[in-house]
């Protein structure tokens, strides 16, 4: 049973940066591990996805501005947020997938555990 908690939301203005970290409770193992994001009124949105070995894979949307990482020793992923945007502002879910291998479905069905999520809202 793995139990994720996200931290480093927050309020951030247009072009700013964050970084968003996942800590787990238990070990990652080797399964890939993401990032969701879900709008008031919109479906869950992927956002990246890293595998056990460190490749990484990213939503249309983030390409070129976020950057999904992760250290096993400490059982924490992050997310460094640049250049953000309004369009970021949604509540950001870390979570553990079921392979170690990339989720290229890019589907919330591809993970088994999930964070509460943290808040982050991109406004002037």
């Amino acid at each position: 049973q793995v139990r994720l908690v996200e931290s480093g939301g927050g309020l951030a203005q247009p072009g700013g940066s964050l970084r968003l970290s996942c800590a787990a409770f238990e070990s990652f193992a080797s399964n890939a591990m993401g990032w969701f994001r879900q709008a008031p009124g919109k479906e869950r949105e992927f956002v990246a996805a890293i595998s056990w070995v460190g490749n990484t894979l990213y939503g249309a949307s983030v390409k070129g501005r976020f950057t999904i990482s992760r250290d096993n020793a400490k059982n924490t992923l992050y997310l460094q947020m640049n250049d953000l945007k309004p369009e970021d502002t949604a509540l950001y879910y870390c979570a553990k997938g079921k392979v170690a291998r990339l989720p290229e479905k890019r589907s919330p069905d591809e993970y088994e555990y999930w964070g509460q999520g943290t808040q982050v809202t991109v406004s002037s």
